[in-house]
């Protein structure tokens, strides 16, 4: 038997057994169906640092907390078409920016300042409307207020997008409990609609731009609308087909007493959730706001374990919480939990003020904080790019 010559391009990639095993041991492993990451932990993490950037103003921060979901999306988002989404979420952020120093510029603000850009002429208002004004003084203070608060938006945003562009919302709704199946059916086909409107857009854009047609101006974006709308029409109708031949909105029947105990303890939950929100927040209830908060958490899982009684849904292959899952989820967690405490140690560093107008600093170890949602980026597995498709060859016939 003739022994097969080994391969030169395979055997200069090639690397020993107990190489391979130092060099890959502290890497994260390439994602698989057995060993991905919980969609869940992507928006628990995800929320962690948009809670982080609620409490805040001060641009350096919101702007760290941006770079680190931007870093953690580029370095583990797949090539899915809710994975492009990042982008739009990213030029939102910066079209509320632009919207909120627009209506400061013409509606004016309650921040007082004494550096004058330039002024405005000021439109006459009636007598009901006072307190309102259009046009007026414009002053640097009240800009640079408008900036900060709108960054502070953009943040959220870019925050929220960051963990639409990582989870898998049809795994996302998987992990529902039976309860919210109907609910969170509904939330995932809003989800996926943008994702998949900018994917048209790109597609689109790219066959106009081969064809040697515009695809900037008012006249490019009208006919670029037309089959973006088409196409997600017929999304819409292939997804009501293959709901109903699902038998969706399927229910089990179980006792009238399991029904109204359900109600209860959920409505319980919600109403007990709010008193304890409340007694947080307000100054006077904090002693009754956190056993409240709990009491009311407890019902409400009560009721929708009991609720999913009525669920016939089974779960093929669950995702499982692993290790890895709990780092993601846990580092997020972690950066909202140690900000809202620096905010209440240092108010004057995370937001800082616009009267006098002074240049904001960047607080060390809030920042250092912020730093540990990058963690994702070196626990999660890496996703596995898509295979590139092969040039089929034209014939010699053909190709006369």
């Amino acid at each position: 038997m003739t022994p097969t010559a080994p391969d030169p391009g395979r055997a200069a990639t090639a690397t020993p057994r107990g190489a391979t095993y130092r060099t890959r041991g502290w890497r994260a492993p390439e994602a698989t169906r057995s060993n991905a990451l919980h969609a869940g932990a992507w928006w628990l993490w995800a929320l962690g640092l948009a809670t982080a950037a609620s409490r805040t103003t001060n641009p350096l921060l919101l702007g760290l907390i941006v770079g680190v979901a931007g870093y953690v999306v580029a370095a583990r988002r797949t090539d899915a078409p809710w994975a492009r989404s990042y982008g739009a979420f990213v030029k939102l952020g910066l079209f509320v920016i632009g919207l909120r120093l627009l209506f400061s510029l013409l509606l004016g603000s309650p921040i007082p300042g004494s550096h004058t850009l330039f002024t405005l002429p000021e439109l006459p208002l009636p007598a009901w409307a006072q307190g309102i004004r259009l046009g007026g003084r414009v002053t640097a203070e009240q800009l640079v207020f408008a900036f900060y608060d709108g960054a502070k938006l953009a943040a959220l945003l870019i925050c929220v997008g960051a963990a639409n562009a990582l989870a898998n919302p049809a795994r996302l709704l998987k992990s529902l409990p039976a309860a919210l199946y109907e609910v969170g059916v509904a939330v995932v086909v809003a989800m996926t609609f943008a994702p998949n409107m900018v994917a048209d857009v790109v597609r689109l854009r790219a066959a106009r731009r081969l064809r040697g047609r515009p695809t900037g101006g008012v006249r490019a974006v009208l006919q670029i609308g037309l089959p973006v709308l088409e196409g997600a029409l017929e999304r819409s109708v292939a997804l009501a087909a293959s709901m109903d031949a699902r038998g969706y909105g399927r229910t089990a029947r179980v006792p009238a007493t399991v029904r109204h105990t359900t109600n209860v303890l959920t409505l319980g939950g919600l109403l007990g959730m709010c008193a304890g929100t409340y007694g947080l927040l307000a100054a006077e209830g904090a002693a009754y706001g956190l056993p409240v908060l709990i009491a009311g958490l407890v019902l409400a899982l009560a009721g929708l374990r009991l609720g999913g009684r009525r669920s016939v849904r089974t779960r093929y292959r669950p995702d499982r919480w692993g290790p890895r899952s709990w780092l993601v989820a846990g580092s997020g967690a972690a950066v909202a939990a140690l900000l809202i405490r620096a905010a209440s140690l240092d108010p004057e560093g995370l937001r800082p003020g616009v009267v006098p107008l002074v240049a904001p600093g960047l607080p060390l170890w809030p920042a250092a904080v912020v730093l540990i949602g990058l963690l994702p980026a070196w626990v999660a597995p890496v996703p596995v790019p898509a295979p590139a498709p092969v040039p089929v060859p034209t014939p010699p016939e053909a190709s006369q």
